[in-house]
């Protein structure tokens, strides 16, 4: 019952009238509804209850979503006393797929009992605290921010099963519902999930709006609020951007115009060979000078950085990023990441972000912009959508307005549809890129119908069957398949033709094939280092029975000693991560081309340095270490040519002219530095 229930909520959007929290906690009988948004299209929604009496208070919520077609349903229940103190809080899925976490936080006389996914089991002494995960339901962050305000709390609240949230007052709002004025408090609320939230309240302290980010950028909107999306949207913007300002203020400092990195040895991205004892001028961000430390005179002028030792090697590229908060900007820089394209984000956003660092000086990684478009339907992703030859053209222009270098073509949209959007970008001359999508069905239509690009592995390899459906070719269909060379022959010779670039996402097959049980630390050693809260809802992936697991290692195995025989015909392959894990996801990914697409060193580090500065149009200015081009430098402890795992070892990094030491970034990130 409660599935069809869930069903319902996703695919009706019921009328109901905004509730508002009584001041006094005894017999409250309250009944409201929160409006899920992904990437501002509805995907869902969460409808609560609180009941008390003279012994306490009962909160319940049921969420239900339907998130490009995948059904989740998630049931929780908090249980406080009168002053709000929680005694309990259990959250659970009864949907088979759900990436919400689990967790059960219960007081018994002697301690508090914290079970988290099932896998761990704490006890704490009895002390104030509020239990809480990054996808905690707003019912139930509501409660939080009562608490907090009823009870006067000053500073931060501790959580379980850790941490604490700190909440902050930004500014007053005015939300106009339906032709009246409404005055809504905003905060930034650290804590909950990676960096800041922000939230609006009513003069009751009622939850009204939350807009988070972690993977993907959320809305939560009461029902009733609606109307005011566009001020939760830009009022989450103006806190990102002011937050971004904060890390530039307190990480970038004073730069120089002429820095002169002295003594390390230069991987220039274009041979095997590694330079020896050098130094490299560098003046108003570019590089002037690269030559033997004995005979290159160092200006006046010039900072010297001392790299003695050290590795300098061109600053990598994530091709396939959803950089979805300012939090990736130190995060990306401290791993020697310098540019990325984002594959898909909200435009308020995604156009904020680029232009604070690329117009305005702000800390991070040059960021090249795809924007997401997708078809009709209710597995389409996002808000933006191309449903026929029109608003293919509106997308297009839309898009080329705001400065994006490419349209990403989703998984709904209809081949005639697909055509438009090619012809219309390249007539402004960008390109595309994306998935397959569903209706063309296959890589080779899709890509005779313009596209440019290609993500995913299993939908680029589908040129290996020229005329079968993606819904032909599920799971593990290059184990399943006897693949001859003259079939990977024609294929290449196809993207050759073409000019197509692949963009395989390999970091995802690594980690997402794991057994069950099974520590993602065994294939990413990093994972310990990435701010907790936000992995939290992948760290403990479910994963599969042994046997599906080997089977589903040998397809992606397989798959790469295929993709590997495409590089090495020529066909332009770039790294990117999915921020599967985020960062680090990049290093795995470069490695997985060199330990199973039988890459050398070098032609893995290309993945994510010269080729997609070339697919990119950019290698004129970037993507090697040459006189002449940009500054964009990772400075490593050791040489990634003797072994491709040293590129975890960014110490330093400099884009846009600007020096930045590796730890301080971490710290900024909430992430561990190397050595913590």
């Amino acid at each position: 019952m409660k599935l069809k229930f869930i069903l319902k909520l996703v695919l009706l959007v019921l009328v109901c009238g905004c509730s508002t929290t009584p001041s006094k906690w005894q017999d409250v009988n309250e009944e409201g509804k929160f409006l899920v948004y992904r990437r501002q299209s509805l995907i869902g929604e969460e409808s609560y209850k609180i009941t008390s009496n003279k012994d306490g208070i009962i909160v319940k919520s049921l969420q239900g979503e339907n998130e490009r077609g995948r059904i989740t349903g998630v049931d929780s229940e908090l249980h406080l006393n009168l002053d709000l103190t929680p005694t309990f809080y259990e959250n659970k899925r009864i949907t088979s797929k759900d990436t919400i976490n689990k967790l059960k936080v219960e007081v018994k006389s002697d301690s508090i009992y914290t079970w988290e996914l099932d896998h761990e089991v704490l006890t704490t002494e009895k002390e104030n605290f509020f239990p809480l995960h990054s996808n905690i339901p707003a019912a139930m962050e509501m409660m939080l921010y009562h608490y907090y305000f009823d009870n006067d709390i000053k500073g931060s609240i501790k959580t379980l099963p850790r941490g604490e949230v700190s909440i902050t007052f930004k500014k007053k709002d005015t939300a106009v519902i339906k032709g009246a004025k409404i005055p809504l408090d905003r905060y930034v609320v650290e804590g909950v999930n990676w960096g800041g939230r922000t939230i609006w309240l009513d003069e009751d302290k009622n939850l009204i709006a939350i807009v988070k980010a972690n993977t993907q950028i959320r809305e939560l909107i009461r029902e009733g609020y609606e109307e005011a999306k566009p001020l939760f949207i830009a009022g989450n913007v103006e806190e990102e951007i002011s937050a971004l300002q904060k890390y530039t203020s307190d990480l970038k400092g004073e730069q120089a115009n002429v820095k002169a990195l002295v003594g390390g040895d230069i991987i220039d991205g274009l041979s095997e060979n590694t330079l020896k004892d050098m130094t490299m001028i560098i003046e108003n961000g570019h590089i002037k000078t690269i030559g033997k430390r004995t005979e290159v005179e160092i200006p006046e002028n010039a900072v010297i950085i001392d790299v003695k030792g050290k590795t300098l090697m061109p600053g990598l590229w994530d091709m396939h990023a959803h950089s979805n908060q300012v939090q990736w900007a130190p995060a990306y820089l401290a791993g020697g990441v310098t540019t990325i394209r984002d594959n898909g984000n909200e435009l308020e956003f995604a156009t904020a972000f680029r232009d604070e660092i690329a117009k305005n000086g702000a800390l991070g990684p040059d960021i090249l912009l795809a924007g997401m478009t997708d078809g009709a339907g209710i597995k389409g992703n996002g808000v933006i959508r191309a449903r026929n030859v029109e608003e293919a053209k509106e997308v297009v222009d839309m898009y080329y307005k705001n400065g994006y270098k490419q349209i990403k073509i989703y998984s709904s949209v209809e081949p005639e549809v697909v055509k438009v959007l090619a012809d219309e970008a390249h007539k402004r001359g960008i390109t595309t890129t994306g998935h397959v999508p569903n209706p063309v069905g296959n890589a080779i239509p899709a890509i005779e119908l313009g596209m440019d690009m290609l993500s995913h592995r299993s939908r680029i390899l589908t040129t290996l069957f020229p005329g079968k459906d993606v819904s032909e070719l599920k799971g593990n269909y290059i184990l399943n398949n006897d693949i001859t060379p003259e079939q990977i022959q024609k294929a290449i010779d196809f993207l050759l033709e073409h000019k197509t670039v692949l963009d395989p996402t390999v970091a995802l097959d690594v980690v997402r094939s794991l057994p069950k049980g099974v520590d993602p630390k065994t294939v990413e050693p990093d994972i310990d280092r990435i701010a907790y809260e936000l992995f939290e809802g992948k760290r403990f992936r479910s994963g599969y029975s042994p046997k599906i697991a080997e089977a589903k290692k040998e397809d992606y195995i397989k798959g790469l000693d295929i993709l590997g025989q495409f590089y090495k015909a020529g066909v332009p392959i770039v790294a990117g991560t999915d921020n599967i894990v985020p960062v680090f996801g990049l290093y795995l990914e470069i490695q997985t081309y060199h330990d199973l697409g039988k890459l050398s060193p070098l032609d893995a580090i290309r993945t994510a340095t010269s080729i997609p500065a070339k697919a990119m149009g950019m290698f004129d200015k970037t993507g090697s270490l040459e006189v002449g081009k940009e500054a964009d430098i990772a400075i490593l402890e050791k040489n990634p040519l003797e072994d491709i795992k040293n590129l975890r070892t960014v110490e330093a990094v400099i884009t846009n002219g600007n020096y930045y030491e590796s730890e301080p970034l971490w710290h900024a990130a909430d992430f561990k530095a190397k050595n913590d």
